[in-house]
């Protein structure tokens, strides 16, 4: 049974036209997470890229990942993820045990990343697994015109708020069977924490290509 990594990958980016195959440093941004995932060919047995896009889709070729044609009926904004992972699933067989999801728009990982959070995965026998990090930011709500803080009180010092954590997309681990009932992350899924200036690279506006570029360029300098 085969552990195959999954990159969702769909043309017609709005706000940044082409974004799936815009260059950041010396690759198309798809390509940062292909070639994320051949370094970790001792877990990913094969990688597959789902689009609707034919310049995608010769990218991907050219970078050595398997292409998955993804119908136009499951290509939409509004389609989620998880619709182009069982329609992958679909296409490729039954000799699927586990999926590690890679999104194309967080091109960025930890060296060790998938290694670590694959043990944990196996380990804990678990059927589904995530990336969070810890959010240090005093959140509010607007009421009546008038700010609410949510996870704090006015005055309170940062290193003293109650932890919270977002999904910061860098990683995900599902059971293939888990997937087949439009699921990614189940109500058991684990929670692997990820403290990293990577966690914060997310694209999907103009800026963010910008914020990634630049960090891109101060890891190329260090090698």
């Amino acid at each position: 049974m085969k552990t195959i990594a999954i990159i969702p990958a769909r043309g017609g980016s709005k706000r940044i036209e082409g974004k799936n195959i815009q260059l950041l440093g010396e690759f198309p941004l798809i390509a940062h997470s292909i070639l994320y995932a051949q370094k970790n060919s001792e877990i990913i047995d094969d990688i597959y890229v789902s689009t609707d896009d034919a310049e995608i889709k010769k990218t991907a070729l050219q970078f050595g990942a398997k292409v998955i044609d993804r119908p136009v009926s499951i290509s939409g904004d509004l389609e989620p993820t998880v619709s182009a992972l069982k329609h992958a699933l679909q296409m490729i067989g039954s000799d699927v045990e586990n999926v590690v999801l890679l999104q194309a728009t967080n091109p960025f990982r930890p060296q060790n990343l998938l290694r670590e959070a694959f043990e944990k995965y196996k380990k804990e026998d678990a059927d589904s697994l995530f990336t969070i990090s810890r959010n240090h930011q005093k959140f509010g709500k607007i009421v009546n015109n008038k700010f609410q803080p949510f996870n704090y009180t006015f005055g309170q010092r940062s290193q003293d708020l109650e932890p919270l954590f977002f999904e910061n997309g860098l990683l995900y681990i599902s059971k293939a069977s888990l997937i087949q009932k439009d699921i990614i992350i189940s109500e058991n899924a684990i929670p692997f924490e990820v403290d990293h200036i990577f966690a914060h690279v997310d694209i999907d506006a103009p800026e963010d290509l910008e914020y990634a570029a630049f960090i891109y360029n101060k890891i190329d300098g260090k090698k």
